[in-house]
């Protein structure tokens, strides 16, 4: 059984592309692996824009994450300002991190590149994701393509510490997860809550059905064939279905008996279906919070409890 350790942002409402790309690949994880989950809050203040927000997004991301299908019998899930310890080893770890390193990352350029402020925070990022990783001996990363030199960077810092001190550090390796398309938004673009073209996953029936009818298609009227190659209804439909459900919804475009409109309503009504036990759970925990702080606060003295044995072990081979 590998430990892998995986990361939430805390940023906002959860949609159809935070599910598909995210959420139920790290429920699928916890089955075989003994899966480390936290909500990334210090992360998350390199783009806060006030306290109120980063707790209240913090919460929610706690209780979506719960209801979608996060176990705490088979993971361990906390909120990461719940073990400071990762900050002690984010100093130290910044020793072995060579400032080139740092100014060759893709991430940060692309971020101050879409008008995020450039401050030592998002400068240093992967020294802090790096403390995360090391901290808990992990083994395994899954991250998106865009996440992987993060994870060379982590083994970049671990090898040379470890070079320095001993095999201190678990060297991780990283796991891209497989390719999912890129998930359209309701305007053709890829889904983000960035460009407000998302659709959330816990919207209310009406609300979720208005928000469908807003996918852009094209102009081809009722009763002739529509093409579903390129459609963005048929493109996030077929996130639901199997490959024999992907067919038959292939040949209802192909028969010109339904226009968009009726794809627009199956659609709701997949997403609606996929998430009716999630919805279930989020009512329970909505009302349950005690329960929540409960499992956040479980997961975070198990993991405090391996942080602090490894910053033992730090210290001592550093001199502190």
């Amino acid at each position: 059984m590998m430990r892998v350790l995986t990361g939430i942002q805390a940023s906002g409402k959860l949609h159809i592309g935070n599910y598909f790309g995210a959420m139920k690949p790290m429920v699928d994880l916890q089955e075989k692996n003994e899966l480390f989950t936290f909500i990334a809050n210090y992360h998350s203040l390199t783009t806060s824009k006030d306290s109120a927000t980063l707790k209240q997004y913090t919460i929610d991301a706690a209780v979506d994450y719960l209801s979608i299908g996060i176990d705490p019998n088979k993971t361990t899930f906390w909120i990461q300002s719940h073990v400071p310890e990762v900050l002690e080893l984010y100093w130290i770890l910044s020793k072995f991190t060579p400032m080139g390193l740092l100014e060759r990352g893709h991430s940060y350029k692309d971020k101050v590149a879409r008008g995020i402020p450039a401050n030592h925070a998002l400068f240093s990022y992967p020294v802090l994701m790096a403390a995360d990783i090391l901290i808990l001996d992990t083994e395994v990363v899954p991250v998106g393509k865009d996440q992987i030199q993060h994870v060379e960077m982590t083994r970049d810092i671990a090898t040379k510490f470890n070079n320095e001190y001993g095999d201190i550090f678990t060297i991780p390796s990283h796991q891209v997860a497989a390719e999912v398309s890129t998930i359209p938004g309701i305007d053709g673009q890829k889904m983000s809550k960035s460009y407000a073209n998302a659709i959330d996953l816990f919207m209310e029936e009406k609300p979720l059905q208005k928000r469908c009818n807003k996918i852009i298609s094209s102009s081809t009227p009722l009763g002739e064939p529509l093409t579903w190659e390129d459609d963005n209804i048929y493109a996030l439909a077929s996130l639901f279905l199997d490959s024999e459900k992907k067919k038959e919804l292939q040949v209802r475009y192909q028969s010109g008996k339904e226009g968009y409109g009726h794809f627009k309503k199956y659609l709701k009504e997949l997403i609606w279906k996929e998430l009716a036990e999630a919805r279930d759970k989020r009512t329970y925990y909505l009302s349950h919070m005690d329960e929540v702080n409960d499992i956040l606060a479980q997961g975070a003295k198990k993991a405090q409890n391996i942080a602090q044995t490894k910053m033992l072990q730090v210290k001592e081979a550093i001199g502190l």
